[in-house]
């Protein structure tokens, strides 16, 4: 049947790596060093909740672990966000926490629901950037929000300059979506 896909234009999805995140910390260094964007120390994980009492006691029990450093919140497309609070020079231990959270939430069966991770950065001048990871693509983005719903797109291609060899990029430029208003950023 591979040819037949191949003949109609179908690809087969990517594979999610959730291990991609642990490359994070390196990553942050070079783009601090590139942009003289620092870790925040905070990170989220959007996902679609599902419905039942299997959904219930795993976000539960992902709260629970994650204690008083995670806040819930819900935006206006139906995602739920964690937001996960850390130091800001503890971006190994922020991302381990987001791995555990979307790896419950993939090992319970609820992958599907997952939408994307972030970590934030921010510089002394006020310029903001989350590095965004697809979960469905398996590829992270920069994302550089400004005021009144704008983005700073010479930041993001810096930013991506940077990242290139460090983090699978995405290379579709039309999927680097905007999460105006994420938790964290």
């Amino acid at each position: 049947m591979r040819w037949l896909d191949a003949l109609l234009g179908r690809s087969k999805p990517v594979r999610p790596d959730l291990d991609a995140l642990f490359a994070l910390p390196s990553a942050a260094v070079t783009l601090q060093a590139a942009t003289g964007l620092v870790p925040t120390g905070l990170g989220s994980v959007a996902f679609r909740a599902a419905e039942g009492a299997a959904f219930a006691t795993l976000e539960r029990d992902v709260k629970a672990l994650l204690g008083e450093r995670v806040e819930e919140s819900h935006d206006g497309y139906g995602y739920t966000w964690l937001l996960v609070r850390r130091s800001a020079d503890a971006v190994s231990d922020l991302v381990t926490e987001l791995h555990a959270v979307n790896s419950s939430l993939e090992g319970a069966g609820f992958g599907p629901s997952l939408l994307c991770s972030l970590v934030s950065f921010a510089a002394p001048d006020g310029r903001r950037l989350a590095v965004v990871y697809l979960y469905k693509r398996g590829t992270f983005y920069p994302f550089a929000p400004q005021s009144g719903q704008r983005r700073d797109n010479a930041l993001e291609l810096q930013a991506r300059g940077a990242l290139e060899g460090e983090l699978p990029l995405e290379s579709d430029l039309s999927r680097w979506f905007p999460v105006w208003g994420a938790p964290g950023l």
